[in-house]
């Protein structure tokens, strides 16, 4: 008899929490910590479905993500640094690949930090997961790592860039290639100046397009057994948005009203991921997340920025 009241209690307060993700003043890695800490101290109640409310909520904020991309400006941007964005994101993928199967890693969570690393973050794998039939689990060891390094590099970017007396511009193109999340590039580039910020964001808008044909190919690569190959549906209504946002640009306050909203459903979305994983399972899974991650960080960092300054 003791026990309802307990579980209303738990209840109450993740819902609570979850709501609260919805603020401005909860960041994304802010989110994931507080789901994990919750699942860490088993606060999570078990009534809550927590894999399919995800799988639904990532679907939908991918979606709304879409209002936010500018179609013409990130063509163009894609086409002025194409080898640059199309040459890190295969490189990125292949030494993914490579260095998951050497590292005898889980094959999906080392797709999806490779992912993540290639394109943009938390938002990569958010779309890449549902693709490729990856459990909450995989997800969030992969958004765990990327954010890790994240963190590090919103203090070591600015550091380096000054150190080796980057231009404006230089730094920008760097940080929207090397750095993971959208959110991260802007914090690095912004410490840097203005007009790194215009570029760094400029070219991180143009990568988020290859989410599209990542997240196909993707689930093309992880369903290659099956009789019929399943394409995600959200893959294409993201599309529809790009298109409905270009082709209807008297809609801009609701665009961006929906951009917004979008993004703060991920930070939900992520507060419900890492409500899934516990310490026990960030044991089993050993270092091989951190050391994937970090290889390709550094594979990516330090081979863009010999392009760049070379």
């Amino acid at each position: 008899m003791t026990r309802l009241p307990q579980d209303r209690k738990q209840t109450a307060l993740f819902i609570i929490i979850a709501l609260l993700c919805l603020l401005p003043v909860i960041s994304s890695p802010i989110a994931l910590m507080l789901g994990f800490t919750l699942a860490s101290i088993g606060w999570v109640p078990s009534q809550i479905p927590l894999a399919k409310l995800t799988k639904k909520l990532l679907a939908y904020s991918i979606v709304g993500l879409g209002f936010g991309i500018h179609l013409d400006t990130a063509i163009a941007v894609s086409l002025e640094n194409f080898p640059l964005i199309i040459g890190s994101i295969i490189v990125t993928l292949l030494l993914g690949f490579t260095l998951t199967r050497a590292l005898k890693f889980d094959a999906k969570t080392g797709h999806l930090i490779a992912a993540g690393t290639a394109i943009c973050g938390g938002s990569a794998i958010a779309a890449v997961a549902p693709a490729i039939r990856a459990n909450s689990e995989q997800a969030a060891v992969a958004l765990a790592t990327v954010f890790m390094l994240n963190s590090v590099a919103l203090f070591l970017f600015p550091a380096i860039g000054h150190g080796l007396s980057m231009s404006q511009h230089d730094f920008g193109v760097w940080s929207a290639i090397a750095i993971h999340d959208t959110s991260s590039v802007v914090g690095a580039a912004s410490a840097y100046g203005s007009e790194a910020l215009t570029t760094a964001t400029t070219i991180k808008l143009a990568r988020a397009l290859w989410i599209v044909p990542v997240a196909l190919i993707s689930s093309m690569l992880f369903s290659g057994d099956k009789k019929k190959i399943t394409i995600p549906y959200f893959i294409g209504f993201y599309c529809l948005t790009i298109s409905i946002a270009y082709w209807l640009p008297q809609g801009e306050p609701f665009y961006e009203v929906a951009f917004e909203a979008s993004k703060r459903l991920l930070v939900v979305c992520l507060f419900l991921i890492g409500a899934g994983i516990t310490v026990k399972k960030m044991k089993a899974t050993g270092p091989k997340p951190l050391i994937l991650g970090l290889l390709l960080w550094l594979a990516i960092g330090i081979s863009s920025l010999g392009y760049i300054l070379y």
